[in-house]
């Protein structure tokens, strides 16, 4: 079982920054597939950026250059550094786990942490 809570989340001006964190219980965060998801209003959830057991990092084109994805497995705390933000990145921003298993990956979702960007 693993749960995720967020924190960092804010009302930030535009080109400000911001920093999510995401903190996982248990003893298998070195495995877990991590991932930061963001839902707008009226908005399907997707998915900003990701990273692996291993550090392999990908990002949505919207956030490349801007968001940085990282992990600190002494803290069991994947890490979401957002720079030069934009109105458009308002959104409820979710970490997301995958906790690979025999035969079927089990997935977990923190509670959400909210992003404004507003002058």
């Amino acid at each position: 079982q693993v749960q995720l809570v967020e924190s960092g989340g804010g009302l930030v001006q535009p080109g400000g920054s911001l920093r999510l964190s995401c903190a996982a219980s248990g003893s298998n965060f070195k495995i877990l597939s991590l991932r930061w998801y963001r839902q707008a209003p009226g908005k399907q959830r997707e998915l900003v950026a990701s990273i692996t057991s291993v550090g392999i990092t990908n990002y949505d084109d919207s956030v490349k250059g801007r968001f940085t994805i990282s992990r600190d497995n002494s803290k069991n705390t994947v890490y979401l550094q957002m720079n030069s933000l934009k109105p458009e990145d308002t959104a409820v921003y979710y970490c997301h786990a995958v906790l690979p298993l025999p035969g079927v990956d089990k997935n977990y979702w923190g509670q959400g942490t909210q992003v404004t960007v507003s002058p």
